[in-house]
């Protein structure tokens, strides 16, 4: 046993909350956190930001960049020299707003956009060489390395392109009436070169009449270019054990312009290496041949261009200072907000607190002064509270009348028990049927607790079977007409066809059972109680109504409430236990049903079980 100091009230003590469990530091820890990671989120945000704008900078940097070398390169590949380079350089630095300059390889200056006497930067970006261009960076450049647009003695006369442009309007208009759509485009030498648009002519065999050799036929000028090449690379052929006279042709592509090459066929692999190597001296030939018509190479030296470092966001000391400052004030003004909030949320909750450690039986209240969670919390606590002191005063009365009902039929038995063993009355045999009704009486009582105790708590057990509702009531009345009878009471049933309903019959006989007892206890002799079966959609809907006295309106939302009579005056052995109507709401929820009542006083009540129809045996 617990012993309480003397002059120290037995109230509720507080329960003492760990500083970092309380409602008020969580709140400001979280609201800490949300501000640092939005800061934090914030500033990552904007470093990425400016760091993308300036990498696409870059990136626009350099495709600037490769347009000027571009540019500058297909000059080269057109001019023998850089003479006149320089209205070149000042108009791409114009447009791309870039420092440009080009110088020999010595750092000889040949053109430059800045101010005279302006300082290079430490290293070229790029080397001008439309002899040797860089295939990956350089757009349009052959698979050779050289500029497309050098074509030297390659170039045609005004006279053989007339003559090859005359040829490819004839090809064009053969292939239209195949209905081959066609384009004509001229490389850099000036030969026109007919494609279709979807791809390659000579695609469509109906087309190979509109084939023409004399446009793919290498002009005077190619055939002298070509002879001049061939003397220049047949040392290099001879080197290779091949014929200095090996043909040479020219291969014609819109990307790659004039391409000589080897002709011949080589059928081993051996022969392919050869081919491969006698096109090298047929390249290098090249180079030798188109080296008079092409600028010297130059070095390019672009300002802030590409061969500075890639760009990185730096924040200096005073914007460092900006963002800590910034920071500070966001967490200061997140911390003192979130004090105030969270003050005025733990206020309600400690007084939520303090009422529920009131001693139970003070059904203390809080008061409801905010219509927000908080408030809604009051009240529902201020509902529990109230459910909580009415299921108290139910559970006092509930003892009260299991005391009263038990009490009475042992009373009886324990006098009479009491006057027979002191000799006073002879236990003859209706004393021992007085003993045994009144045994029977208190048996009532504890079977129907029993039942509303197994219903509280989920273990009423159902043996649902495929049962027929016009029997059902038939076996109903059948148990009960005697005792019918016996009240002057006619009891009668009305089937409308042949509903069935998956259910326990037993225990539909008992809740049927105690509807039909109420109902003859509270009919007067002369009287009807009928019991009906019937279908309302997907519900089999039965009812027992009888011609008594009827339940007044106030009465009747209280009557499958356990032990109410609306006469509380009238005695409760013929008034049975007050078990009987909350037994059959139980049994008739545990089938997935509904219990009903409606009553009109002087005239009669009735009394209303809906449950979920089956099917009949067989049905599918």
């Amino acid at each position: 046993m617990t012993r309480w100091p003397r002059g120290r009230a037995r109230g509720p003590r507080r329960a003492r909350i760990p500083v970092r469990k309380r409602l008020l530091v969580r709140l400001l820890i979280a609201s800490v956190l949300i501000a640092v990671c939005s800061v934090a989120a914030t500033t990552w945000l904007a470093i990425e930001t400016t760091t993308r704008a300036l990498k696409e900078e870059q990136g626009q940097a350099l495709a600037d960049d490769m347009d000027i070398l571009a540019r500058l390169s297909g000059y080269a590949a057109t001019h023998p020299d850089w003479r006149d380079v320089r209205a070149t350089v000042r108009a791409l630095s114009a447009q791309t707003g870039r420092r440009i300059a080009l110088t020999t390889t010595d750092r000889t200056p040949l053109a430059d956009s800045a101010p005279p006497g302006t300082s290079l930067p430490p290293r070229a970006a790029a080397t001008v060489d439309p002899l040797h261009t860089d295939t990956y960076s350089e757009r349009g450049a052959q698979r050779t390395g050289i500029d497309p647009r050098a074509v030297g003695p390659y170039r045609l006369t005004a006279g053989e392109r007339a003559t090859l442009d005359g040829l490819a309007r004839v090809r064009q208009r053969c292939l239209d009436r195949y209905g081959l759509p066609t384009t004509v485009t001229r490389v850099p030498s000036g030969r026109p070169v007919v494609t279709e648009d979807t791809g390659a002519v000579g695609a469509d065999p109906d087309a190979t009449d509109c084939a023409d050799g004399r446009l793919n036929t290498p002009t005077a000028t190619e055939e002298k270019a070509l002879r001049a090449l061939q003397e220049q690379a047949g040392g290099c052929l001879t080197r290779l054990g091949l014929d200095a006279g090996t043909p040479l042709y020219l291969v014609v592509d819109v990307t790659e312009g004039l391409v000589p090459a080897i002709a011949g066929k080589f059928s081993s692999a051996r022969d392919a290496r050869a081919l491969h190597t006698a096109q090298t001296c047929v390249d290098s030939a090249r180079r030798a041949q188109l080296d008079p018509y092409v600028a010297p190479v130059a070095e390019l030296f672009l300002g802030g261009g590409a061969g500075d470092a890639p760009p990185r966001f730096d924040m200096s000391p005073a914007n460092k200072a900006k963002v800590a400052g910034a920071a500070g004030l966001v967490l200061a003004v997140t911390v003192a907000v979130t004090a105030v909030v969270a003050t005025r949320l733990v206020r309600p909750l400690r007084a939520l607190t303090e009422a529920a450690q009131q001693p139970p039986e003070a059904h203390a209240r809080v008061p409801v002064t905010t219509r927000d969670e908080t408030g809604i919390l009051a009240e529902a606590f201020n509902d529990l509270a109230e459910r909580r002191e009415r299921l108290e005063a139910q559970r006092k009365a509930l003892v009260s009348d299991i005391a009263h009902e038990l009490r009475s039929p042992l009373t009886n038995i324990r006098g009479w028990l009491e006057v027979t063993r002191d000799g006073l009355v002879d236990p003859d045999p209706g004393l021992l049927s007085a003993l045994h009704e009144e045994a029977l009486v208190l048996q009532r009582v504890i079977d129907d607790l029993r039942d509303l105790a197994d219903a509280d708590a989920g273990t009423l057990r159902l043996h649902p079977e495929p049962v027929a509702a016009d029997e059902l009531i038939a076996q109903v009345a059948a148990a009960h007409r005697v005792a019918a009878d016996a009240a002057g009471v006619t009891l009668r049933t009305r089937a409308d066809g042949t509903p069935w309903l998956d259910a326990d019959p037993v225990r539909l006989r008992q809740a049927l059972g105690n509807l039909v007892t109420n109902a003859v206890r509270h009919t007067p002799r002369g009287g009807t109680v009928t019991l009906s079966a019937g279908r309302e959609g997907d519900r089999v809907v039965l009812e027992v109504a009888d011609t008594g006295t009827g339940i007044a309106a106030e009465d009747l939302p209280h009557v499958f409430e356990r032990f109410w009579r609306a006469e509380k005056s009238r005695s409760r052995r013929t008034g049975g236990s007050g078990l009987g109507l909350s037994i059959v709401r139980h049994l008739v929820a545990a089938h997935g049903g509904t219990a009903g009542a409606r009553s009109t006083p002087g005239r009669g009540s009735a009394f209303t079980l809906r449950l979920p129809a089956g099917t009949a045996p067989g049905d599918p």
